[in-house]
Formats: structure tokens, sequence, C-alpha cells
């Protein structure tokens, strides 16, 4: 197993001994006498942790503090001040620099390891976050890749996804999990040939029955993961052609059987693709995009979510205007 690497920044020798004694055994200690050699060492060897003392050679700890997290190339290395100078304003210095901790020597050993291995578990599961909105990131352009659609598409109409579903009363973290399930709702389309997804004028039978697999390819890749935001992402997937009446696909479910999730997309989608100019098309006219979201209320979408979603009209014309999307002009 490979050990995670703390840096510790000390002039002292003392002071670095008895760290090692402390945090040798279960961590990879590599070492600093001042800040240029701290700077040094967080390109080198990209730390997960820094121990920064405060009085150092020369340079401030605290003005130190704040380059070593910048020049840090993870982006998720954690600073913690182990410093002689006690008190309530020097420990607000410390978290003003950017530290997430802040201990006064002398150090009491148990207390040293509680904290680092504390700060760490926060440090993976930073790593894993990061982690996972890459993957999200990944998959939502593959389910495009082969596409016309350009990647804002799928980023603007998880926005507005996420904007109707805390509209429909959803917490916050549902409504954030929704913004990156929606991103991933067309993964399946990795199992569509690009010939069909190409193509520029409309399908014939044979092309449909092979486009409107991808919905199940879609659920069959994202339900392999048991992590909620996938899981969501894969009933997104599975449902999001499904419409209100019962004609859609690929189960022909209706109405409330339709999983909100997916009736919430669905809105997004139609509403972002009738938005934007595409080599087959111009982008509509809002009022024209109102309207026919209004004709396929009860027919093809939920008629409450709808009626709040043209109600959202104004939020969802500024979050499109956070955008820049040379193909979308409404």
């Amino acid at each position: 197993m490979t050990l995670q690497t703390i840096l510790v920044v000390d002039d002292e020798p003392t002071n670095l001994s008895l760290l090692r004694s402390i945090l040798s055994d279960s961590y990879r200690l590599v070492y600093a006498c001042n800040g240029q050699e701290a700077l040094a060492a967080v390109v080198k060897h990209r730390p997960a942790l820094v121990l920064l003392d405060v009085g150092l050679p020369d340079i401030d700890g605290y003005l130190l503090c704040p380059q070593l997290r910048q020049a840090d190339p993870t982006h998720a290395m954690q600073v913690i001040f182990i410093t002689v100078y006690g008190g309530t304003e020097q420990e607000f210095a410390g978290f003003e620099a950017g530290a997430v901790d802040y201990i006064v020597k002398p150090v009491s050993p148990p207390i040293v390891r509680a904290r680092v291995a504390a700060h760490l578990s926060l440090v993976r599961a930073t790593v894993l976050e990061r982690s996972y909105r890459d993957a999200i990131q990944m998959l939502g352009h593959a389910g495009h890749y082969n596409d016309t659609d350009t990647g804002a598409h799928i980023w603007r109409m998880a926005a507005y996804s996420a904007e109707l579903a805390r509209a429909a009363g959803w917490d916050a973290e549902r409504c954030a999990q929704l913004k990156l399930a929606a991103a991933m709702h067309d993964t399946g389309k990795l199992g569509v040939p690009q010939a069909i997804l190409r193509k520029p004028g409309p399908l014939d039978e044979a092309e449909w029955t092979i486009m409107r697999t991808h919905p199940g390819i879609g659920h069959d890749i994202l339900s392999r993961s048991e992590a909620p935001v996938f899981q969501l992402a894969a009933e997104v997937c599975l449902r999001h052609h499904e419409k209100w009446d019962g004609s859609g696909y690929p189960d022909g479910l209706r109405g409330a059987a339709i999983p909100q999730s997916a009736r919430i997309v669905a809105l997004a989608d139609v509403f972002d693709a009738l938005s934007m100019a595409r080599p087959y098309k111009p982008s509509w006219p809002v009022e024209d995009i109102v309207a026919h979201l209004k004709a396929g209320a009860g027919t093809h979408f939920d008629p409450w979510l709808t009626e709040m979603f043209i109600g959202l009209m104004p939020q969802l014309l500024a979050i499109k205007a956070q955008f820049r999307d040379v193909s979308s002009t409404a």
C-alpha cells in the first residue's frame, strides 16, 4: 500500500525529529527548512498534507500558506500550522491564510496523529469527489461524441433540470445529484452507430429501431455502479424518452409511472434542443418553444411540470445566458 505523503516545514531540527517519530510509521515524510524549499517540495512530491511552522527564516508562514496551496498541482492539499505562536489572533490568522487546522507547540503525539488522520480523510474524500465529477463529465461528453449536439448542450439542460427539480420541491442534495445525472442522459448513444447519429435527414424505421436501444444501453452501463448519482443517472437514461400518454420508448410507460427525474429531464432536453441552431434547423424563438411545450403537456410532457417549467422561463434564460455557445441564439 502506498503511504500518503506529508511535507513537514520547520527550521528547527528537534521539531523535525519529533514529528518524524510521531508520523513516520504511517506516512511518507518529506522535509523543508524554509519557504523556498517548501514550494519546491510541493511541486516535486505533491504532498496530501503540509505541517507548517509560522516562524521560518525567509518568510512568514501565514504568507507562505496560500503560496503553497496555489503551487499544489492536485488542488487538494491541506495545510496544518504547527507553531509556538498560540492565541486567538494567531489561530485566526492561520485559518485566514487557508489552513484547515492549527496546533500549538509543544505537541501531543496522539493529538497530532488524530488530526493528521482526520484531515487526510478529507483529502481522500475531495479527491474521490473530483474523480466522480471527472467520470461524470467524461460520460456526458462520450454520450454525444458522435452526435451533432454541442458539449454545452448537456450542461445547459442539466442546469435546467436542476432548476425545475428545485421548483418541484426536491431538496438541495437531490437537485445537485440530478444536475450531474442529467448530463449522462444520453450515455447509451455510445452503442449507436455514427452513421445514424450524424444522419442529416430523417431516420428510417430500421434506423429508429436501433436508435431506440440507447436508453437501455445507457441504463446497462450506469446501473453497474451503486453510487446514488449513477443510479439516478441510470433511471434518467432509461426513461427520458417515455411520454406522459404512453407513446414513448422503450416501454411505453404512462403518467406517474415514469420517474419524475426522467419527466424533468425530458422537458429540459427538448427545451434546449429547440433553442439551438443546428445544421438542419434554425433555433426557435422563445415564444414558439413555450407554445410547443404547452401543446405537448398531457401527451409528451407531465402537465404539472410543464406549467412550472414555463413559469421558470426568466430563470432558464438567465442560465442560458451563462453559457457561451454560438450555435444557440434563442
